[in-house]
C-alpha cells in the first residue's frame, strides 16, 4: 500500500492549464513509459474508427475500474482485464469500442485503450473516448484496476499512474497541478473513489516533482466520505456518455 501522502489541493483546477515551459514531445517520447497495445492484449477490432482531433486534450481525467480489487499483478491479468472491459462497453454498453484511453492494472501494467489512442499521443493529438459526460472532446481518460472508495491503490499502481501522468503533461505541455482530475470534478459521481479522489493532490505533486516543477502548498484532505454515487456494477465508474457527446 501507498506510504504517508499529503493532500495538496481540495478540487481540480479546470482552467487554462498549458504549461510552455515544459519539455516538448520530442523529448518525452524518450521519457515514454512500456505500453502494452491493442494487439498485445488481443484487443477486438472497433465497430468505428476512433475519430482522432488535430489538437491535445487540455485535461487528464482519473477513473478507477469499480472492479474488484485484485491481488494478481501479472501481465496476463491486465490483458485480461482489458478484454474483459472492451467486452463489456462493447457488448453491454453498445459502444464502438473500449471507453478510456489508456488502463492501468493493479500490479502497474500500462496498457492502450481505445483504437488509436497511442497514434494520437505520439502525434499530440486527442483521440475521442467514451470515459467522461460532455467532456470527451478534451479529456483523456486512465483508468485504474479495482474500486477504490476506501482502500488505496498499490504501489506497483500508483508508480504507474504516476509515471504516466507525467508522460502525458510532458507530451501535452500540461500542468499538472491544472491538468490532472478526477471524474467526479466533471460528472455526479464518486469515481475514482474517495480515497483516490484524496490522493490526487499528492499525485499532482509528484507528476510536478517528476517534470521538475514546484509543488503546490500543502492542504488536509477531505476527512469524511463524499456521499457521490458509488458503483451499482463491475466497471461503472459513473457517467461516461451522453447525447451531445460525438462518440461513444
Amino acid at each position: 500500500m501507498l506510504g504517508s501522502t499529503t493532500a495538496v489541493m481540495a478540487g481540480a483546477l479546470l482552467g487554462p492549464i498549458a504549461d510552455p515551459s515544459l519539455a516538448s514531445t520530442q523529448v518525452l517520447t524518450r521519457a515514454a513509459p512500456l505500453i502494452h497495445t491493442r494487439p498485445q492484449w488481443q484487443a477486438r477490432p472497433p465497430k468505428v474508427e476512433a475519430t482522432v482531433l488535430d489538437r491535445p486534450p487540455d485535461h487528464i481525467v482519473v477513473h478507477h475500474t469499480a472492479s474488484p480489487n485484485s491481488t494478481d499483478p501479472s501481465l496476463e491479468h491486465a490483458f485480461e482485464l482489458s478484454r474483459a472491459i472492451q467486452t463489456f462497453h462493447m457488448d453491454t454498453y453498445g459502444w464502438d469500442d473500449i471507453g478510456q484511453q489508456l488502463t492501468i492494472s493493479r500490479g502497474g501494467h500500462l496498457l492502450e485503450g481505445r483504437n488509436r489512442a497511442l497514434e494520437a499521443i505520439n502525434a499530440g493529438h486527442h483521440v475521442m473516448g467514451a470515459h467522461t459526460l460532455s467532456h470527451n472532446d478534451h479529456t483523456i481518460g486512465i483508468e485504474n484496476e479495482g474500486t477504490y472508495i476506501t482502500e488505496e491503490p498499490t504501489d506497483e499502481l500508483w508508480g504507474q499512474l504516476v509515471a504516466t501522468c507525467a508522460w502525458l503533461c510532458r507530451t501535452y505541455r500540461l500542468d499538472p497541478h491544472a491538468a490532472i482530475v478526477g471524474h467526479r470534478d466533471y460528472n455526479t459521481t464518486a469515481c475514482p473513489g474517495d480515497a483516490l479522489y484524496g490522493l490526487l493532490p499528492e499525485l499532482r505533486n509528484q507528476v510536478a516533482d517528476t517534470l521538475h516543477r514546484p509543488r503546490a502548498a500543502a492542504a488536509s484532505p477531505p476527512a469524511e466520505p463524499s456521499g457521490l454515487p458509488v458503483p451499482r456494477h463491475i466497471f461503472d465508474h459513473g457517467p461516461a456518455i451522453g447525447p451531445r457527446d460525438r462518440t461513444r
